[in-house]
């Protein structure tokens, strides 16, 4: 009888790099990335070329908030959308928009009008702004009811339209904002924009105290994506890794990541095949991948891109998942994005790197040659500090998923607690200015000197970097480190760019209170803000047990499961916040609540119902046959009378294994149904306290068991297949 696990291993073996297709030019050879870059996406260069000049000024003032896009505006930008998409050959458009799911969402519409027995190509200004998809089935939290199904889109233009090319046709996509009957926001667009808004109005009136008359500031942001690679054979075999993206089971290799010799490390040439489609197909779709790696555990890599606007990262950040996954299917590979697909290694984040930027100034996070008497860097930084200080909990709320607790605290990610570290230089400036000592902190151009002669020196950065702080400044611009690798990163920069505009609020108040915008007002204004906003700095060691401690002392929520980090999103204070920058309604914030905590509870209780198949039809019967064999053998060795104690040991930790499996299989059912009666919040409490120990529980059996069951009798693909073969 043929062995399922040992074939995927022996197809895994066997696989070969696969071509990449690339663009090429009218000679045959390949076409470099500035020739085709944002060739599937219609935006203003490709707006110039179809466009009257000043259709195209109508929309870039629209973009820039200087104008209104009215009907007439949007008929001419769909017929030149139109034409440019039929040359793609799209045969239909839709809105596509990021519903509360956490993925996306489009429902296609043919570019056909039937009109006297004939059907012609059609693309109206009505069409192109909005749409009507049922609302009915998606996440709402309340705000809306199954029978009341109308929802809407509406056409975001501030995000480019794309091309969506498949095998079998393409589809213009059309980036939009989701909305309820009513005008509640159903979807994770329409709070970052408005987060957007709010932190640019604050960010200018800080800027107009200092003397300074900007008209734009916008939020940057630029997105790490880490993810695991693992064949597909193996996944086929793999219920849990089918379904939920990781192993529920499964002992440890031997190796894993102990001798770091995966990260940056040689790129294998199948998975330098799979990134180099990635790669085209996303300079297609104009997202700017930049950075491409080996990550630190094996199987797990990196791709990062160049920083853009918050609202167009975040949708690119949503293609370049699935561009990751798609892509994987032509190399035979399955790409997991689960922020902990393996137990014992690295799990994966999604590195959010975010500045604010004002026109005519650059950077505002860039602190010059000369920090300490940079006021403008000092009084934002300052209005960043406050604004994480006072709403830590709810930037931890915004990261709270099943999959992210798993990770958080774990193999290099930081810990549940937010906390900000500044680097050396800078944290020396700020404790001088919080003691009122003058600081003396110039940005050095300090090289290092390496002790051989030929290499060159290096210019050393003016800050180290800690990879176990969930908020890291990192030069000019700040890390959040904490956000989950599957998750959207809309949400986070909504909730990150709202505790910013009230700490930049609060710091024009103390501005104000201190008459206005002279040197002297704005240095105390700074002084007080970052003596409040002292205990979130921390520049130690994040997984010190003595942290956890400390930060408690500090006032610091240790926020360790999504349902204590949701409970964040229900207090006063969270409703007051994002009220008075309206960047989400009351009902729309306890909506949002309410969907993380039911998508927390639904989590946990498919991976309690695959455990419990896994163990019932793999784990038990492969342990029930190495139970018979040996004491089959046994029955052999009683026969010619040398059966020795050890022999008698074995089988005795094998049962003893067994009841221990079968124990923690009933104690899972049994919390199970503990909580049959139980309303949302305290079920998922429940879950977090007694039902993912439980299935903890079972794993830790089932492991043990695994280092004891015969290879040929483990049907499960292991660890060292997953991670290594293939």
């Amino acid at each position: 009888m043929t062995n399922p696990r040992y074939d995927a291993v022996h197809s895994a073996a066997a696989r070969k790099p696969q071509p990449c297709p690339r663009p090429t030019g009218t000679d045959g050879r390949p076409l470099p990335v500035r020739d085709f870059f944002g060739s599937h996406t219609f935006d203003i260069p490709e707006m110039r070329e179809r466009l009257p000049a000043r259709v195209v000024q109508r929309f870039v003032a629209v973009r820039q908030d200087r104008g209104k896009l009215d009907r007439e505006l949007a008929d001419a930008i769909a017929g030149a959308a139109l034409q440019w998409a039929l040359e793609h050959g799209a045969t239909h458009f839709c809105h596509w928009f990021q519903p509360m799911t956490g993925l996306t969402a489009e429902k296609h519409d043919g570019f056909i009008d039937y009109s006297k027995g004939r059907a012609v190509a059609e693309l109206t200004g009505a069409q192109l702004i909005q749409s009507e998809p049922d609302a009915s089935s998606f996440p709402s939290g309340g705000i809306r009811s199954t029978f009341e199904a109308r929802g809407y889109t509406v056409w975001d233009p501030s995000s480019p339209m794309y091309i969506a090319q498949r095998v079998n046709g393409a589809t213009l996509c059309i980036p939009s904002c989701f909305f309820s009957y009513n005008g509640e926001a159903l979807d994770k667009k329409i709070p970052l924009l408005r987060s957007m808004q709010a932190v640019e109005a604050q960010a200018l009136r800080l800027c107009g105290l200092l003397g300074e008359r900007p008209t734009h500031a916008h939020v940057t942001a630029g997105p790490e994506q880490e993810y695991f690679l693992v064949d597909r054979a193996y996944v086929a075999l793999r219920p849990d890794l089918l379904t939920v993206g990781r192993t529920l089971l499964g002992h440890r290799a031997a190796k894993g990541q102990s001798l770091d010799d995966h990260y940056f490390g040689s790129i294998p040439d199948r998975v330098m095949a799979y990134m180099n489609e990635v790669e085209t197909e996303l300079y297609k779709l104009g997202v700017p991948a930049k950075t491409r790696h080996n990550e630190v555990a094996p199987r797990q890599f990196e791709l990062a891109v160049v920083f853009d606007e918050a609202n167009v990262a975040a949708d690119h950040n949503q293609l370049v998942m699935e561009v990751l996954r798609r892509v994987a299917s032509h190399h035979d590979l399955v790409c997991l994005l689960h922020e902990k697909p393996f137990a014992g290694i690295n799990g994966s984040g999604k590195h959010l790197n975010w500045s604010m930027s004002v026109n005519g100034h650059g950077n505002m996070l860039e602190p010059g040659d000369d920090p300490h008497t940079n006021l403008r860097f000092l009084a934002f930084l300052t209005g960043v500090l406050v604004g994480v200080h006072r709403h830590a909990g709810l930037l931890r709320a915004a990261i709270a998923s099943h999959g992210n607790d798993f990770r958080l605290g774990a193999n290099e990610a930081p810990p549940a607690i937010i906390s900000v570290f500044l680097g050396d230089q800078l944290a020396r400036v700020v404790d001088a200015l919080v003691e009122g000592r003058a600081a003396s902190a110039s940005v050095t151009e300090t090289m290092q000197e390496l002790g051989v002669s030929y290499l060159p020196t290096v210019l050393r950065d003016n800050t180290d970097r800690n990879r176990t702080s969930p908020f890291a400044f990192t030069g000019n611009k700040f890390e959040f480190r904490a956000v989950g690798s599957q998750s959207s990163i809309s949400l986070p920069l909504a909730v990150l760019n709202t505790a910013v505009a009230d700490g930049l609020a609060a710091t024009c108040d103390a501005i104000e209170a201190k008459g206005g915008g002279t040197e002297n007002a704005v240095l105390a204004a700074i002084c007080a803000g970052l003596r409040e906003s002292e205990p979130i700095r921390f520049e130690g060691n994040n997984y010190a047990t003595d942290w956890v401690e400390e930060a408690r002392r500090r006032g610091l929520p240790n926020l360790r499961t999504t349902p204590e980090a949701l409970a964040q999103l229900a207090t006063p204070a969270a409703a007051d916040l994002f009220a008075r920058f309206k960047v989400l309604g009351k009902a729309e914030l306890d909506a949002r609540r309410h969907i993380k905590l039911e998508q927390y509870i639904t989590a946990v209780e498919i991976e309690a119902d695959l455990i419990s198949d896994l163990i019932d039809q793999h784990v038990l019967p492969a342990a029930i046959a190495e139970r018979t064999a040996i004491t089959a053998d046994l029955a052999t060795l009683r026969v010619v009378g040398t059966v020795s104690d050890d022999d008698q040991h074995s089988l005795h930790t094998l049962c003893d294994q067994l009841s221990a499996l079968r124990r923690a299989r009933r104690d899972l059912d049994e919390r199970l149904a503990d909580a049959t009666n139980m309303d949302i919040k305290a079920r998922a409490t429940h879950y977090a306290d007694r039902v993912v120990p439980a299935i903890d529980a079972i794993r830790t059996a089932s492991d043990a068991l695994e280092a004891r069951i015969a290879d040929h009798r483990w049907t499960l693909p292991r660890y060292r297949e997953l991670l290594f073969q293939g």
